[in-house]
């Protein structure tokens, strides 16, 4: 795709990473025509020195699995499959696809082929917001979760993603982390299910990672207006001041954040996963050659932090 070939003339020239782009390399240079890619490396997997040894590796870590070795060779010849065993060797350091996948398929064979960190109990994603002349969150800031990867979230797992994006939040805004727990309802305005859940949710991650900043259950406008935190929240520290919002579902998440991409005209990075043993992120199909850019840089911090 034209702007993944964009994308990495971009990331060497700024310095920002060294790019490995997977594919058959006469085509990629073909697309590239005049495009300067610097010093990116083209690697076509058929091609590949070890090949055949990724091959009979991913057939052992399958073959339980009822993977055949035909099937194995015929999964490297995939770009997402082959550029996930790239990152598990260690030849590349993360990466990151979707500009022409869907999100389940660029996360099947991260899931399958790296899996989870030792110290993270699940994988999801957060997006980093950045809205522009906007006075809430870290001057514009936020990190939305989860708005691609986990549909509907017990409250165990909807306290683990909290936990998740706040130490993400930490790690790549550099600043401190206020963390709401978004509902239709404020500190029990509502009682249903749904409300339960996220304020089961709250309870646990605060009991889980006391050193945090998190509350809930909060309506939008509580969690990010300080005059409207200050009403419907009064005894919250994270009212009115929350940079890290955790949506109760993917349905809300991800319309969440491709409201205000859209409507606030946000810068959108992401879907960016948390919980992976090593960084491989995902892209919106409707991503631009920047979007793209801003990922591998993300992507670079979180596997600099590994």
């Amino acid at each position: 795709d034209i702007r993944t070939v964009q994308a990495a003339s971009i990331i060497c020239e700024q310095g920002i990473a060294r790019g490995i782009i997977v594919g058959n390399d006469l085509e990629v240079k073909k697309l590239a025509g005049d495009i300067n890619l610097y010093d990116t490396q083209i690697i076509n997997p058929e091609k590949f020195y070890k090949f055949d040894e990724f091959v009979h590796k991913f057939f052992d870590m399958r073959k339980s699995k009822g993977i055949t070795m035909e099937q194995a060779n015929s999964f490297m010849r995939d770009p997402l499959y082959f550029g996930v065993m790239l990152v598990k060797e260690s030849i590349a350091d993360g990466m990151v696809a979707g500009a022409i996948n869907s999100t389940a398929n660029t996360m099947r064979p991260a899931l399958q082929i790296l899996k989870t960190a030792p110290n993270a109990q699940m994988v999801s994603s957060f997006f980093v917001m950045e809205v522009p002349n906007c006075e809430f969150g870290n001057h514009g800031q936020f990190v939305f979760a989860d708005c691609g990867l986990v549909e509907d979230p017990s409250a165990d797992q909807l306290s683990e993603i909290a936990i998740a994006a706040a130490n993400s939040f930490k790690s790549l805004l550099k600043a401190e982390p206020k963390v709401a727990m978004l509902s239709y309802s404020s500190c029990g305005s509502a009682n249903s299910p749904m409300t339960q859940k996220v304020i089961e949710a709250t309870k646990l991650a605060k009991k889980k990672a006391p050193e945090l900043s998190i509350d809930g259950e909060l309506q939008l406008d509580a969690a990010i207006v300080p005059s409207v935190g200050s009403k419907k929240a009064p005894e919250s520290k994270v009212a009115g001041t929350a940079n890290v919002l955790v949506f109760p579902d993917l349905n809300s998440g991800n319309i969440g954040y491709k409201l205000v991409q859209r409507l606030a005209k946000a810068e959108a990075y992401g879907p960016i996963t948390q919980g992976l043993a090593k960084p491989v992120n995902d892209l919106s199909r409707g991503c631009s050659a920047e979007d793209i850019v801003g990922v591998v840089a993300i992507t670079a911090v979180q596997a600099q932090m590994k």
